[in-house]
C-alpha cells in the first residue's frame, strides 16, 4: 500500500477510486464506503483512501481526542482490506482553508486522477466545511468522474457513527462495539518488559503500553485472542493500573496466553477482546490475587 503524506507527492497517474472520509474508526458504515472502491479495482481503478492528519475533529477543537485505531493500527486494516494507495492529507490553517471547488478539481479530479469517488451522505470539506455531496454532484459530468453517495448505515434502528462506537467501547459493551466495527475490538502494540511478576506466580504474561489517546474499554479482565505474526492464540487480559502490586499511573494491556512459552518480547501483537470478566480489583495480598487469577482463567476459558 502507497502512503502519501505530502501535497507535493499527490500527483498519482493511474486512474484511481477514492473514499473521501474521516475514517477515525473503521466501522461498518466505512467498510460499506470502502467496499464501493474496493469494487472498482475490477476496472483496473486502484482503491485510494482519502482522509485528513490530524482528524478534522482533533485539528478544530486544538487538542488530542481519543482514538478507536491509532495510526498504526488503522494502516494494517487498510493494507489488510485491499486499498492500494492512503492519502493522509495534512491538516493545518492553509489546507484547511481550501476552497472547496479548488479541492475537487485540483486534488481529487487532477492530482488524485479521479475517476470514481465515494462519500458518505454528510461528507464535508475544504474552507469551513462548506465542500458537501452537492459540489461533488454538480462538478461529476464536467470533470468525468462516477460518483457515488452512501447514506448512513444503521444499526438497531440507530446510525453508526464513531461517536456511537467510542460510546460502545467507553461503556465497556463489547458485543455491540462488535456490531458497529463489523469486527471486535483490539489493542495492539510492541511487547514490552513488565515486572515479570507473573513468572513468580506462575502466570507469565506479555504487556504492550497502547498510546495515551488510545480508547480503551473499563478497566478490568476480559476474555481475548492474541494474534502473533499468523497465529492465534485464546487469552485472558488485564486492563488497567495492576493497583495490587503498582503505584504507577502508566496503563497496560496484560495478557496470559494459555498453552503458550514463546519469548515475544519486541514483537507486534494484537489482543482482540471478547467479553467482560471483571472489573480491576486492589486485592489486600498476593495470595488473594493469585486465587482471583486462576478464577479469572476458568471464566476466561468459559466466554
Amino acid at each position: 500500500m502507497k502512503i502519501i503524506t505530502e501535497l507535493d507527492k499527490l500527483n498519482v497517474r493511474e486512474k484511481t477510486a477514492v473514499a473521501i472520509g474521516k475514517f477515525d474508526g473503521i466501522h461498518v458504515g466505512h467498510k460499506e464506503l470502502l467496499s464501493r472502491i474496493l469494487a472498482k479495482k475490477e476496472e483496473g481503478l486502484k482503491a485510494t483512501v482519502f482522509t485528513f492528519d490530524p482528524s478534522p475533529e482533533e485539528f478544530f477543537v486544538g487538542h488530542p481526542v481519543s482514538q478507536l485505531f491509532t495510526r498504526e493500527e488503522k494502516l494494517k486494516a487498510f493494507e489488510k482490506l485491499g486499498v492500494d494507495i492512503l492519502v493522509m492529507f495534512p491538516l493545518n490553517e492553509k489546507t484547511a482553508a481550501t476552497d472547496p471547488e479548488e479541492f475537487v478539481r485540483r486534488i481529487l479530479a487532477s492530482e488524485l486522477n479521479a475517476g470514481f469517488i465515494a462519500a458518505g451522505s454528510d461528507v464535508t470539506f475544504g474552507d469551513k466545511g462548506k465542500g458537501d455531496s452537492e459540489l461533488l454532484k454538480r462538478l461529476e459530468k464536467e470533470l468525468s468522474y462516477e460518483l457515488c453517495i452512501i447514506d448512513k448505515v444503521k444499526i438497531d434502528g440507530e446510525e453508526v457513527s464513531s461517536t456511537r462506537v467510542r460510546n460502545a467501547v467507553s461503556d465497556g459493551d463489547m458485543d455491540l462495539t462488535k456490531k458497529l466495527l463489523g469486527c471486535e475490538y483490539s489493542v495492539s502494540g510492541i511487547v514490552e518488559h513488565g515486572n515479570h511478576l507473573g513468572h513468580t506466580i506462575g502466570v507469565p504474561t506479555v504487556n504492550i503500553l497502547p498510546p495515551k489517546m488510545k480508547l480503551l474499554p473499563p478497566y478490568g479482565v476480559y476474555s481475548s485472542t492474541v494474534k502473533v505474526g499468523k497465529h492465534e492464540y485464546k487469552g485472558m487480559t488485564n486492563i488497567g493500573r495492576k493497583p495490587t502490586v503498582s503505584e504507577k499511573e502508566k496503563v497496560g494491556v496484560e495478557t496470559y496466553i494459555y498453552d503458550f512459552d514463546r519469548d515475544v518480547y519486541g514483537e507486534y501483537i494484537e489482543v482482540v477482546l471478547h467479553r467482560f470478566v471483571r472489573p480491576e480489583i486492589k486485592f489486600a495480598n498476593m495470595e488473594e490475587l493469585k486465587k482471583q487469577i486462576a478464577k479469572d482463567i476458568k471464566d476466561s476459558v468459559r466466554s
